[in-house]
């Protein structure tokens, strides 16, 4: 599956056409985002993803989750979407 990293500073215009993209080609997508911020913008691309493929008929849903991941030899919990088709 792929996976899409999302910070605080990512515009979720950009990420919504990642989804996407990759939602069209694969049917599944995984977002993570460490932090308020980033969960944030993450969820706001979501939204704006499903604005992107509804006139293709395609419906999103969204799957939060936790999961650890290492950054700087640090371990830290982020925020998992999984987006898929319904």
């Amino acid at each position: 599956m792929e996976i899409l990293k999302v910070s605080s500073k990512s515009s979720p215009n950009s990420v919504a056409g990642a989804i996407a993209g990759v939602i069209r080609d694969y049917g599944c997508v995984e977002i993570q985002a460490v932090g308020a911020g980033a969960t944030n913008q993450a969820l706001k691309s979501v939204a704006v993803a499903r604005g992107y493929l509804a006139p293709m008929g395609i419906d999103l849903v969204c799957i939060p989750a936790f999961t650890t991941i290492e950054i700087d030899s640090v371990e830290r919990t982020a925020m998992k979407l999984i987006v898929e088709t319904r």
